[in-house]
């Protein structure tokens, strides 16, 4: 009987990110076509202004879907179409990733422990080869212990990083859905189309999240039945 963890990984997740990802291209190309007062750029400058934020600089950058928010240089950073466009999915998005930066002025404690993994999250890009490639070798030297710890850093981190993703993105577009209806820039329909355009984009860190568990879930059954023969 084949492995439920298996086909989950071969046939249910993609499916299922397939689903996710066309709605939400579905729905970004609808809300584009609904006017706004205000270009994602003015949308982003205001929502920081208005939350007392004057170190965080809004700029374009270059492709599609490559709007996110940098910590390190303190950069909003919006894709051209959002950046330049005054409709609800480019508010939408840009006020999304200002909601990130809001996060990170006012120190939210899941923003913050993102972050801090990342640097750990290398550790598991080397891991992981090693359990792949000389899982044998490694339980015979390390032992099940060792395996686990292994297993851990190469499966485990990169399953809770994408867990902790999840309050992340979804607090920072509570944050500017909040702002959005606030100041009245959405009103009515705008708002339930931005709430709407969010919600799928949400849903891709979703699916990436249940996909990196069933992927930890499955591959530690196999590296850690390794360890017990």
């Amino acid at each position: 009987m084949s492995d439920p963890f298996f086909l989950l990984l071969l046939f249910g997740i993609p499916a299922i990110s397939g689903l996710v990802s066309r709605q939400m291209r579905k729905r970004f190309v609808q809300f584009s076509s609904d006017p706004m007062p205000l270009t994602g750029q003015q949308a982003a400058e205001r929502m920081l202004f208005e939350n007392g934020i004057t170190d965080v600089q809004v700029i374009s950058t270059p492709g599609k879907l490559t709007d996110h928010y940098d910590p390190r240089n303190k950069t909003v950073n919006l894709s051209q179409v959002v950046f330049s466009q005054s409709n609800v999915a480019a508010v939408a998005v840009a006020t999304h990733e200002c909601g990130h930066a809001v996060q990170d002025a006012t120190g939210y404690a899941m923003l913050s422990l993102r972050s801090k993994m990342v640097p750990m999250l290398k550790v598991s890009n080397i891991a992981l080869p090693v359990l792949a490639f000389g899982g044998a070798a490694v339980s015979q030297m390390a032992g099940n212990h060792g395996t686990a710890i292994l297993c851990f850093f190469a499966l485990g981190l990169p399953a809770l990083f994408s867990l902790i993703t999840l309050p992340v993105e979804f607090n920072a577009s509570r944050r500017a859905l909040n702002w959005l209806e606030e100041v009245g820039i959405a009103k009515d329909d705008q708002y339930l189309s931005a709430r709407k355009a969010l919600f799928w984009a949400a849903m891709t860190y979703v699916v990436a999240a249940l996909g990196a568990i069933i992927q930890a879930l499955y591959f530690a059954k196999i590296f850690l039945g390794r360890g017990r023969h």
